[in-house]
């Protein structure tokens, strides 16, 4: 078990916008870890408790903390491109 991913106070999120001008979050180092809301200091609310209940159950679940330890990944930013074709 990654033990270092649950009693981690910082993780790296994705921020994207949606189609419908939602933004969405995801914690790649927490399988499942997504949420979304219309303006960012909403997303970073219920980011942070998405977070929360992530550890929470990674600490009680088992089958939780082997999906960690086979799908958790720290992203690094390289960047965007924008490709004509």
């Amino acid at each position: 078990m990654r033990e270092e991913v649950i009693l981690s106070n910082q993780f790296k999120v994705i921020i994207e916008r949606d189609e419908d001008g939602y933004f969405v979050a995801s914690v790649p180092a927490l399988p499942g870890c997504h949420t979304q809301a219309k303006t960012l200091p909403e997303l970073m609310k219920r980011v942070k408790d998405a977070i929360k209940l992530c550890r929470l159950v990674a600490k009680k679940d088992a089958r939780y903390r082997e999906k960690i330890k086979r799908f958790a990944y720290e992203p690094s930013f390289i960047g965007i491109e924008f490709v004509t074709v």
